[in-house]
């Protein structure tokens, strides 16, 4: 913000200073995790690599506070392939198979690079038909 101000006395006298007030930001918003498409079931036979979800992620907070990074908790048969504007595939990684696993649970969670570090996590459920 800048603000004008003038002083005045009583003789007349005026002088005049620009006073400028920065705001800094603090890490007060955690990461948002949004699932915008989740293909669910997914075919045993689909190749590796098959897109089966899209999220997005944002962080409301600016600088490294708003700075966020992503990964997926746990063993899965899926990875997490960053797109652009804070966007992220959700691919097969490894053959899909029913008969051994016919559901895959799924965490993704995002972690803001502010001190102290917020985060948080979004569920994703994988039925394989």
């Amino acid at each position: 913000f800048s603000l004008a101000v003038e002083a005045r006395d009583g003789g007349g006298l005026v002088a005049h200073c620009k006073v400028e007030v920065e705001v800094l930001d603090v890490n007060d918003n955690a990461p948002e995790v949004t699932l915008t498409s989740v293909s669910s079931p997914v075919p045993e036979d689909a190749p590796v690599g098959t897109v089966v979800a899209l999220l997005k992620v944002r962080d409301r907070d600016s600088g490294e506070n708003g700075q966020v990074w992503c990964e997926l908790s746990g063993e899965s048969p899926v990875s997490l392939v960053s797109s652009s504007g804070g966007s992220y595939k959700v691919v097969t990684s490894v053959p899909l198979d029913r008969e051994q696993a016919g559901e895959h649970r799924v965490t993704v969670l995002a972690r803001d690079r502010g001190v102290p570090s917020l985060w948080s996590r979004a569920s994703l459920s994988l039925e394989v038909s």
